[in-house]
């Protein structure tokens, strides 16, 4: 089953809404059970560069089907997914990607936030996934 493009857009519209909270400007990716992109956002100056790293984390979170902090602690320097970001042509390693699950517990999509620290990105990230 996949994210439908309602709730990707719900997803993100929740994930604006945390983000405004703690007053930062992030891009929202939203991507199907695919890794395919189905829905993005980009808040008003949110910093550039941070588009790519939002696309990579929501691809990170589907391809391995958990949280991009997590990967980030297993991947380092004696854990069991070391280097792994060299993978699948760049992973994301760090907090701001999260896997979205339906009421049924089964994946669906994940969403992908970057703008501002990893804690507020996880946050956002969060925001969107548990609206679904």
């Amino acid at each position: 089953m996949n994210i439908t493009l309602e709730q990707a857009e719900k997803a993100i519209a929740a994930a604006k809404q945390k983000a405004v909270a703690v007053d930062t400007k992030m891009n929202i990716v939203v991507d199907d059970a695919g890794a395919n992109l189905v829905a993005f956002a980009r808040m008003e100056d949110a910093r550039l560069g941070s588009l790519d790293i939002a696309i990579k984390k929501a691809k990170t979170a589907r391809f391995f089907d958990m949280n991009t902090g997590i990967i980030g602690e297993l991947s380092q320097s004696g854990g069991s997914l070391y280097n792994i970001e060299h993978a699948n042509n760049g992973l994301i390693n760090f907090p701001g990607g999260v896997s979205i699950r339906n009421s049924n517990d089964e994946i669906i999509g994940a969403i992908g936030v970057s703008g501002s620290s990893v804690e507020n990105d996880h946050a956002v990230a969060s925001a969107g996934a548990e609206t679904i």
